[in-house]
């Protein structure tokens, strides 16, 4: 018998994908791809060891790994990096996301044990 877990990871990342995802365009640099993505966001909290505590949300995309493939990079998976962009339509308006993380978060995890799903982290930079 399989790994009855990662089976049902797998069915639940097959659903979220299909009921909960919509379309975003993931950059770097001229590179781009077309994929679908589930918004979330994570909290976090920074202490400046200065008896002050800072919190910061960032709106993250769920992306599916295995389609983070960029034109023009010999067709192979890739990870997000600092500069890359994500831009998702709300409404008529193009809103971009920069991936990145506050102070020493990293700009993406995996989602899941299996790892079907990235979690990657933004801040909106911009918007037309």
């Amino acid at each position: 018998m399989g790994d009855l877990l990662a089976t049902g990871s797998a069915w639940l990342q097959a659903m979220r994908h299909e009921h909960a995802a919509h379309a975003v365009t993931y950059r770097r640099g001229a590179a781009s791809v077309e994929l679908a993505a589930t918004v979330g966001r994570t909290e976090y909290e920074v202490d400046t060891g200065h008896g002050i505590v800072e919190r910061y949300e960032s709106r993250d995309y769920l992306l599916r790994a295995e389609e983070l493939v960029l034109d023009g990079e010999n067709g192979e998976q890739t990870t997000p990096q600092t500069g890359d962009r994500i831009e998702e339509v709300i409404g008529e308006t193009t809103v971009v996301y920069a991936v990145m993380a506050p102070a020493n978060e990293p700009l993406w995890a995996y989602a899941d044990p299996a790892r079907l799903t990235i979690r990657v982290h933004t801040k909106q930079v911009g918007a037309t």
